[in-house]
């Protein structure tokens, strides 16, 4: 975690959740708190950075029959209500921010879209948001079947609740390295589907953490939505 500097105990904060790419802060695609540490993004932004730790490659969901694997639940029910209750955060919708790349801007999506009283704003940057079987990118070890991928598909997920998207832009596409196709498929499917949301087309930048795509996810989240509401 890394909180504003200098820190108001009288003033809450909203709190970033910064979601690994990979187990156990194990990834050769950079350090998002170090990309956070070295800009000092915590003080100039005024906000509190989280980043959770995960025993398996982690796509924010729950494996149907691994009790081992819980991703969704824990983070829900485990890291989310321990930041509530331990910092001077917004514990409220419009307070929890997401932000991931890779798989990490899948869960980012995934996260909101399936519990968006809970989240206010989600940006991904480079993620296989257009993925729709278990195939590739780890996926089989958590979602393990077809069936239980489709619960939590973006593209499905992005129809689900696309009236209650057309207001305000708490989605964010924001440039690539390696899935533009994937970027490019699902803006035109939110721009089908009537979903406001903010979208960058480049310029490509390496897969990691650290080539400079970070600030802009940053400034998007930030941004008050209308009503300072979700």
């Amino acid at each position: 975690m890394l909180l504003p500097d200098p820190l108001d105990q009288q003033t809450r904060y909203p709190a970033i959740y910064l979601l690994p790419v990979s187990r156990q802060d194990a990834s050769p695609w950079g350090d998002g708190m170090e990309e956070i540490l070295k800009h000092e993004f915590h003080t100039k932004y005024e906000v509190m950075f989280v980043m959770p730790t995960f025993s398996h490659a982690p796509l924010y969901a729950d494996h149907p029959s691994d009790p081992q694997i819980r991703q969704e639940s824990y983070f829900l029910k485990v890291v989310v209500p321990f930041i509530d209750g331990t910092y001077p955060v917004h514990s409220n919708s419009k307070g929890r921010l997401l932000l991931g790349f890779s798989k990490s801007g899948w869960g980012a999506f995934s996260l909101l879209l399936r519990h968006p009283e809970l989240f206010s704003k989600a940006a991904a940057w480079d993620a296989p948001l257009g993925q729709q079987s278990p195939t590739k990118y780890g996926m089989r070890e958590t979602f393990a079947t077809q069936d239980t991928l489709d619960r939590y598909c973006i593209w499905e997920l992005l129809a689900k609740r696309a009236d209650s998207l057309a207001a305000q832009p708490r989605l964010a596409l924001l440039g690539y390295g390696e899935f533009r196709g994937h970027h490019q498929a699902t803006h035109h499917r939110m721009m089908k589907l009537g979903i406001v949301h903010e979208y960058l087309d480049g310029p490509r930048r390496e897969h990691h953490w650290q080539s400079g795509w970070v600030e802009n996810a940053i400034d998007f989240l930030v941004r008050p939505l209308n009503g300072n509401e979700a």
